[in-house]
């Protein structure tokens, strides 16, 4: 039996083929390809396939999709969708539960919040060994805390999303709105006064959202993950500087802070839903 493991995010879908030998790798456009179009390409070039494990950059809960801000949804029934057409199993969850659940398998810590900063931004939580979910899965979702009024909106359809201010789509509206032109940067940042002061309010959303997770969360290590992070991660020193003026000091007691050394948490903690 084969297994399909995918990571699904605002940019990229990566996915790894496990075949018991040989592991399949593929990355291509989360933006460009359709989720449901890309699982039917690899069932029928793999028809031996018995489980699918999903981290997905969304709210989903019991194996439906609920709603993805930064991801284009065609069927949110996922879970059923595939599993009354094929023989298999299919497993899908939020990608911070599964990158929180792969965070602590490898740090063998039973009270880890993780932090994401990619293309949105995005936190979970393990407290004494166990995943908090919420009552509908959705637990922890920081990016959609409310923080500041902005002059557009996020995915999910709010205007005062910390996610507006602290994600990699945050910088891209940002510079719009101010009309810097090129790819988003702290480099090409620095070279305006506007593009300073979008760096600027990107790390005080930074300290706000993780000084919220660790004043709620309580954890033991707080981990530092996603794309714009691993491409800055001045990010990391500079929040143990800041954190304190931030977040309630009794939580701060003993708390590590680091950043994430796994190369593919999102595939790691697809495995985990087997």
């Amino acid at each position: 039996m084969k297994k399909l493991y995918i990571d699904i995010g605002g940019t990229h879908l990566r996915s790894e083929l496990h075949d018991g030998v040989n592991i399949l790798e593929d990355i291509c456009s989360s933006r460009k390809n359709d989720l449901i179009v890309y699982i039917e390409s690899m069932l029928q070039d793999h028809p031996e396939t018995g489980f699918i494990g999903i981290s997905y950059a969304g709210q989903v809960d019991q194996g439906v999709i609920l709603s993805a801000p930064n991801i284009k949804v065609t069927v949110k029934p996922i879970k059923e969708h595939f599993e009354s057409r094929h023989d298999l199993r299919l497993e899908i969850d939020n990608d911070l539960n599964c990158a929180s659940m792969a965070e602590a398998e490898a740090l063998n810590s039973q009270n880890v919040a993780v932090l994401y900063i990619g293309t949105g931004t995005g936190s979970g939580v393990i407290n004494k060994g166990e995943l908090i979910r919420g009552s509908q899965n959705q637990a922890f979702e920081i990016g959609h805390i409310p923080y500041r009024p902005a002059p557009f909106t996020c995915g999910c359809g709010k205007s005062n999303c910390i996610e507006l201010y602290v994600s990699g789509s945050g910088l891209e509206r940002w510079m719009r709105y101010h009309h810097i032109d090129g790819t988003p940067s702290f480099e090409l940042l620095e070279q305006s006064d506007a593009g300073k002061a979008i760096k600027l309010q990107f790390e005080e959303a930074l300290f706000c959202a993780a000084a919220t997770l660790v004043t709620v969360a309580n954890p033991e290590i707080l981990v530092l993950g996603g794309g714009v992070i691993s491409h800055n991660d001045y990010l990391v020193d500079l929040l143990k500087v800041r954190l304190p003026e931030f977040a309630f000091p009794p939580s701060l007691r003993n708390l590590q802070i680091m950043q994430s050394t796994l190369q593919q948490s999102g595939i790691a903690g697809a495995k985990l839903l087997e």
